[in-house]
Order: structure tokens, then sequence, then C-alpha cells
């Protein structure tokens, strides 16, 4: 749709070919369905928010950066909001609004649209006016439009890949990209659901699933390193953990330990030190002196969580608590401080944001977002090999890579 909306800016005759029987499904169901549009951070911090790739955007961001993406909405009768974390959402909080803005400006611009169309394959011929003396690293081919489905040919002078990647294949995001990617002679690197939730190995999950924990701190490690850390909510699932800060957990977890072991330490009291925490629970212990142990700290976590944490302690839950040893009580601080799961996998494409992978972005111009290999062929979106962590980051790589896209139809 962005790229539609530029094309059609730049003064060129524009039809958008949607498989769906609407468009922006995808974008209906994001932020869980408020829509993070993007983030109000510095450009700077953009690019640290991008796990894959982030040089090839340096054209794409500094052409379109978030505070475009913002005013663009705006003005294009969507206003925005900016939440914790720098995430910008529709005042409204309706991410139909953020669809129905780019479908306004679409119109007005007179892009065609044709809903329950799907293409088939890309059209491309020789290039005849190609250079062979010069150009052999060059592309060769010319895109000369599409087959559609029906069987219909259409006739373009350039054509843009938009269709997203692998993840929510229930919105249309069955991969076509990367096929029509792969006919051209491009290359793609292995695709992975990324910013999902994560497997755990740990029954007690189980007893914990629906249970939130806020302004807690966990911590990715691989064989003692230290792949990933962060502050924020999660929550518990019958199969592991998800929420805000497990998918962003998850980017490094897709990247650096894909389907292998790792390592999850959630510090349930990240604002307290070890040493803080020690005074806190020797005060406990002593105004609850003659309690037993699994009464005395119930007031230190949530009620569902009070019984995993005392019996993954060691300590005798009957055990009184002025008989508690130094020892146990460091051990049960150590626990609080960094509560462990073993992490063995990841759930797959249906419930993963963003796909990690795609059209490899060495097969394309970062200052044009156009194939080196295919003449008039553009790429936009998550159907390249760009990815980024949560917080309105992969959308506005999207919306940057399609505005240039848009912009360079020659």
């Amino acid at each position: 749709m962005m790229a539609a909306v530029f094309a059609a800016q730049a003064g060129h005759q524009v039809t958008l070919y949607e498989k769906n029987e609407k468009l922006g499904k995808k974008v209906f169901i994001t932020g869980k369905g408020r829509c993070n549009v993007t983030n109000a951070c510095d450009t700077e911090e953009l690019f640290e928010a991008v796990m894959t790739n982030a040089k090839f955007l340096y054209s794409a961001f500094y052409g379109f950066d978030n505070r475009q993406t913002m005013d663009f909405f705006e003005k294009n009768g969507c206003p925005l909001k900016v939440e914790r974390g720098d995430r910008v959402f529709p005042v409204s909080d309706h991410s139909s609004d953020v669809i129905a803005a780019l479908q306004r400006r679409m119109k007005a611009l007179g892009v065609q649209i044709c809903l329950n169309t799907a293409v088939k394959q890309l059209c491309v011929a020789e290039d005849k006016e190609a250079d062979r003396a010069s150009d052999l690293k060059g592309a060769l081919q010319i895109v000369t439009g599409v087959q559609l489905q029906s069987g219909e040919q259409v006739s373009a002078d350039g054509v843009i890949v938009a269709t997203g990647g692998l993840s929510y294949p229930s919105t249309g995001s069955t991969g076509d990209g990367y096929e029509f990617a792969r006919q051209t002679g491009h290359r793609t690197v292995e695709c992975r659901p990324s910013l999902v939730p994560l497997v755990a190995a740990e029954s007690w999950c189980k007893d914990l699933m629906g249970l939130s924990l806020k302004n807690v701190q966990v911590t990715l490690v691989k064989q003692g390193k230290e792949l990933y850390s962060g502050f924020g909510e999660m929550l518990f699932t019958h199969f592991g953990v998800t929420g805000p800060l497990i998918l962003s957990a998850s980017s490094y977890y897709v990247q650096k330990a894909w389907e292998e072991q790792a390592g999850l330490l959630i510090d349930l009291k990240p604002a307290l030190s070890e040493e803080q925490l020690d005074k806190r629970l020797l005060r406990e212990f002593e105004e609850n002196k003659n309690k037993q142990f699994k009464n005395a700290v119930t007031g230190l976590f949530p009620a569902r969580l009070t019984p995993v944490m005392i019996r993954l302690s060691g300590i005798d839950p009957d055990k009184k608590v002025n008989e508690i040893t130094r020892q146990e009580r460091r051990q049960f601080i150590t626990l609080i401080k960094g509560l462990p799961l073993t992490i063995i996998g990841s759930r797959e494409y249906p419930e993963a944001v963003i796909t990690k992978g795609g059209v490899s972005v060495k097969d394309v111009n970062p200052s044009t977002m156009e194939s080196k290999k295919v003449k008039n062929l553009f790429f936009a979106g998550e159907v390249l090999d760009l990815d980024a962590v949560t917080g309105g980051f992969n959308l506005q790589i999207a919306w940057s890579t399609g505005y240039l896209a848009g912009n360079s139809i020659p």
C-alpha cells in the first residue's frame, strides 16, 4: 500500500493486486489490533533495533524515517499517540484507521485496487538495452509484467513485490514473494519464524498458564554467554513463555541459538540488588519468625507463582523461617534474581509476528530497492531478509522500503 501510494504520487498509473478479499489483513492484527505504527525514537536507534542487515536500510530510513511516517498518517486522517517505549499507536487504538489512511491516499491518487486477485508469477524478458560488455554482473533481464492465477498476463513498466513473509499465513502470507524471487534468479536466505513465543522444557510453566509478570528482567544465555537482556512484561503459557519481552528475546534466540538449547533467567525483583533483597527477606522472616516457610513468603510473588518458587527453592515448605539457614536464604535470593527456564525451541509461523530471512539483500540495490538481476523489478517489506525487535520497527522497515521502491520506479 505504501509503495503504491508513492509510485502513484510520482506520476505512475498504479495497480495493486491483493489476493485477499480486503487490504491490510496483517496490519489489522498487529499490536493486538491496535497497530504499533512505528517507534518515535531517534533515527540512530532505528538502526540499533534492526537485527539483520541494518546497513542495507540506510537509504530507506533516511529517505522516509519514523517522523515522516507519523506525519504521513496524521495528514491522512489517522491521529497518533506515543506510549511507553516510544511505541506509536493510533489515538483510536484501532488498526483499521491505519489501513483507512492508506486507502484514502490511494483513492485520492487513483490507484486501481484488484481484490481477490492472486499473482501466479512475474513475467521477464531479455533486456535488449543491456550493455553485455560493461554490465555482465548487472541485470540482463527486464520485468515486463505479471501473470495472474486466472492465466491473464498484465503488462507493466515496473513491478514491486511486497508480499510479506510466512508469519500468520491466515492473513495471506504464504511465501509467494520468495517463489517469485527464486523463479527470476534471486537468492533467498533460509526463513525462520521470529518475534515468536518460546518453548520451555519445564513442566511447571503449564501450572502458571495465563500468569502475566510485569516489570521483570529476562536474560537469554547460551553456554554461559549472554545473548539478550531486557526489561518489561511476559506471560506464561502451557508450552513456555510469550509476551513483549519474550518476543524480543526470541529474535536473538532465532538468530544465535536456533533449534538449540538456551537458558532464560527471569529476575523477579530487578529493582532490588541481592543485598537489598536479602535485607527485605530478613525483615519478612523476622516479622513471621514462627511461621512456616510456605506461609511467610506469600507477599513476595503473585499467588500462583508462590508454590512454584517454594518448590524450586529446595527449602522444606513446613520449616519455620527462624530455622532457615543463611545458605538456604542465599539460594532463595539467587532463585528470585534468576528463575531459570530451559528454552528448547520456538513456536511456528502461525504464532510468529515476523519472518526472519527472505530475499537476499545482496541481490537488491539498497538505494532504490530495485533488483540487481532483473531491471525495473523491486522488493519491499518483510519479503526481504530484514527484521527487527518489537516496538514498531518492523512496520517502519515496511513503510521505508515501500516508500523507496515506489519512488524509484523509472
